[in-house]
């Protein structure tokens, strides 16, 4: 059994960012409420709790979109498409004998499936191909069709303002507190649009693209280990245990991302969730896991050989409490 201890530090929102923390280090005025400006290319970075986009699981849509079918997508013009897959997360595919792929999949339509079983038709609006060392993350627009035939966007902000998704292999599973909630699960069949500011789509911008390697080794596991830490899932059931807009600082043992602060070490992460915690954590009430055994000496970079993809570190002590 492992218990997390309570903070008092916390920020609300994530897109309405402000801290107000007594400690300066952490005071942001530049953060404003766009997505691309709640990443930090390095070092420290801002939390939150939805693994997928806050209205993926709304009362209009009746459930959750758990996922999107290759089979079935259709061209702008109707015409079926064949052999549709990703290429990191642009999509190619044939139209007839004529291969289409990044820009020419603008206006295709896909089938959703909902966690109920049934099926929503979706449409990609427009498409923005990534830039630098981000050309590889295209952004799509993408829009469902309601009862009453109209199209309404699929990835929606806090005000419901419409928000881009990036395209990722495989599914995840969307439930909290059981056995694999939260779980990346690879399926050839099936990709997953990651709306934008929540931690699926949040952990390729940190770097960690799962199509991608570093010297040889893929990132597929620290990306789903990110998933786990962004969302402060200790204990690895789905279940998030902080609120939208805390710091954390994370670093890994690839290069992708450094330890460029001082603060105190909260967890190590890997694909189920975290190895071991301190008391150092964004948590907000005492969580007990069942069945942990927490590996020693929580922190040490030497873990990084040994099945620790990540480590996280938090500015919110528990002295005195």
């Amino acid at each position: 059994m492992r218990t997390l201890q309570r903070v008092v530090a916390a920020c609300f929102a994530v897109v309405a960012v402000g801290c107000g923390t007594e400690s300066p280090e952490l005071d942001a005025p530049s953060l404003r409420t766009q997505v691309a400006e709640l990443v930090s290319p390095n070092g420290r970075n801002l939390n939150g709790r939805n693994l997928n986009g806050r209205n993926l699981n709304n009362g209009e849509l009746g459930g959750m979109l758990v996922s999107v079918a290759y089979a079935g997508a259709q061209s702008a013009s109707g015409k079926p498409l064949s052999n549709v897959r990703l290429q990191g997360s642009a999509f190619v595919g044939l139209d007839g004998a004529n291969p289409v792929a990044g820009m020419g999949f603008t206006g295709a339509r896909f089938v959703g499936k909902m966690g109920d079983g049934s099926t929503l038709p979706l449409r990609v609006d427009s498409i923005t191909q990534g830039s630098g060392g981000d050309s590889d993350l295209w952004s799509y627009q993408v829009s469902y069709q309601g009862s009453d035939g109209s199209w309404r966007s699929v990835c929606q902000d806090g005000n419901g303002g419409a928000l881009s998704a990036i395209a990722v292999a495989g599914r995840w599973n969307y439930l909290q507190g059981v056995a694999g909630g939260g779980e990346k699960i690879e399926d050839a069949t099936a990709f997953t649009f990651a709306c934008e500011g929540a931690a699926i789509a949040k952990c390729m911008h940190f770097g960690y693209k799962p199509w991608a390697t570093v010297n040889g080794q893929s990132l597929a596991g620290h990306h789903q280990a990110c998933t786990r830490m962004v969302r402060a899932d200790f204990c690895g059931d789905g279940t998030s245990h902080t609120t939208d807009g805390q710091w954390v600082n994370l670093y890994d043992g690839v290069g992708v991302q450094s330890d460029t602060e001082s603060w105190s070490t909260e967890a190590e992460w890997n694909e189920a969730g975290a190895r071991c915690f301190t008391s150092e954590t964004r948590a907000h009430e005492p969580v007990t896991c069942s069945g942990f055994n927490p590996i020693p000496d929580c922190g040490s970079t030497s873990h990084f050989q040994s099945g620790t993809r990540l480590i996280s570190e938090s500015p919110y002590g528990v002295s005195g409490l």
